[in-house]
């Protein structure tokens, strides 16, 4: 007696199957779109300006400005309307001002070629503002009380209007930004200064943090407190750890040259964040000092999962100290320092704040996310420090395609 065949599943998915797909979906929709405004919009109008030719001034949008003034007493008595482009180079079409007197208040003499009046409303049409355009325009006026009409003149504000083209919403785009980042050896000699800063930077704090890891991987008095001050570095105020590094350094009264100067090391004192290369050496130490702890923790939590039957096996097979470190360690923590020399990569290749408390950038340590810093507001130029912050962005997808494509499918990441 043959067994009944079993019944094939439908194709498709089932109405039950569709209803979870589309509760999920619901239910991620917040994130999505809590993730879209917080990432993906700055993102994208980061990109939008890059292409862009936008000063700091240009945030501001174009408009005509206004300032009314009654002056004079009797006979001289008149109201000044000084009017200018709140731009320098963007033009302004089709403005109008409307203002209108108060009771009491007549107009007494010619006005100016682009108002007229009708009853005491005053309306003046200027066809085009060009940038920079800076006019007053002068109405007579006749009162029996000149103070009262001035403090009724001045409380009421002229209506003004105008059409101007938004530099910052038009579609206008151009590649000067970009052709002003590569032109020259400016921009790889700063791209050379951030790559050698990140990449010992993060190489450094990752040996660092695997030595601090090795002797904090044994129980022993006082572990804890020791465990405690390598963090130190970490979690303390980066303004105040900078400012103690650079009276440190001072070389004039520095400790560190004093030292170095009484014990015949050098003849005399060595500006060490003023002078090229002991600048970029020391920025560079300052990032291995400041962010081993984060490598030490990571890396002491992944050794203190491995078992320790591997290494008891290993000393009984006459294997030492350091091959023990080197066959059994560091294969089972590469995984953990991959991820780091990642992570580290990315954070140091972004980092500003140190190297712009330490030196400002110079004496050789102007790096890519300073550079940013000084295009956008010290030449208030923020197309271009926008075109240089999706150079970064272009750079850290690169290394993180290779770190992908290649590091990491040897470790299993």
């Amino acid at each position: 007696m043959t067994a009944a065949p079993e019944p094939t599943p439908p194709k498709g998915r089932t109405r039950l199957a569709r209803r979870e797909a589309n509760l999920a979906f619901g239910l991620l929709a917040p994130t999505l779109i809590s993730v879209s405004l917080v990432v993906v919009l700055p993102l994208l109008a980061i990109f939008w300006i890059s292409f862009k030719p936008i000063g700091l001034a240009d945030l501001r949008p174009t408009a005509p400005v206004v300032r009314e003034q009654v002056r004079g007493d009797g006979a001289d008595l008149r109201v000044e309307y000084r009017l200018r482009n709140s731009s320098q180079e963007a033009e302004i079409t089709d403005v109008v001002l409307i203002d209108t007197l108060p009771e009491g208040v007549e107009i007494a003499g010619d006005l100016p070629p682009e108002c007229s009046a009708e009853g005491r409303e005053i309306t003046c049409r200027i066809e085009t503002m060009e940038g920079g355009y800076n006019e007053r325009l002068i109405v007579p006026l006749s009162a029996p009380d000149a103070d009262a009409a001035e403090e009724a003149a001045e409380a009421s504000a002229p209506a003004l209007s105008g059409s101007a083209d938004n530099i910052l919403f038009n579609t206008t785009f151009t590649l000067e930004n970009f052709a002003d980042i590569f032109d020259g050896n400016e921009f790889w000699g700063v791209l050379g200064v951030t790559l050698f800063y990140t990449f010992f930077g993060t190489i450094g704090a990752i040996i660092l943090g695997l030595f601090a890891a090795l002797l904090l991987d044994r129980q022993f008095k006082g572990q804890g407190i020791l465990r405690g001050l390598f963090l130190f570095p970490y979690v303390a105020p980066i303004i105040a750890v900078a400012f103690t590094w650079i009276i440190l350094f001072d070389p004039f009264s520095g400790s560190v040259n004093a030292l170095l100067v009484q014990m015949g090391v050098t003849e005399s004192s060595i500006n060490f964040f003023g002078q090229r290369p002991f600048a970029l050496i020391m920025v560079t130490v300052f990032a291995m000092w400041g962010y081993f702890p984060l490598c030490f923790l990571f890396i002491l939590a992944r050794m203190q999962s491995i078992p320790e039957d591997m290494y008891e096996a290993a000393e009984m097979d006459g294997a030492s100290p350091f091959q023990q470190f080197w066959f059994l360690s560091i294969p089972q923590l590469m995984g953990i320092l991959s991820v780091l020399f990642l992570l580290r990569f990315i954070w140091t290749f972004n980092k500003f704040d140190d190297i712009f408390l330490l030196t400002g950038g110079n004496a050789g340590t102007r790096t890519l996310t300073v550079n940013v810093y000084e295009q956008a507001f010290a030449v208030s130029n923020i197309g271009a420090g926008a075109a240089v912050a999706v150079v970064i962005f272009g750079c850290l997808i690169l290394f993180s395609f290779l770190f992908f494509r290649f590091l990491s499918r040897e470790e299993g990441l």
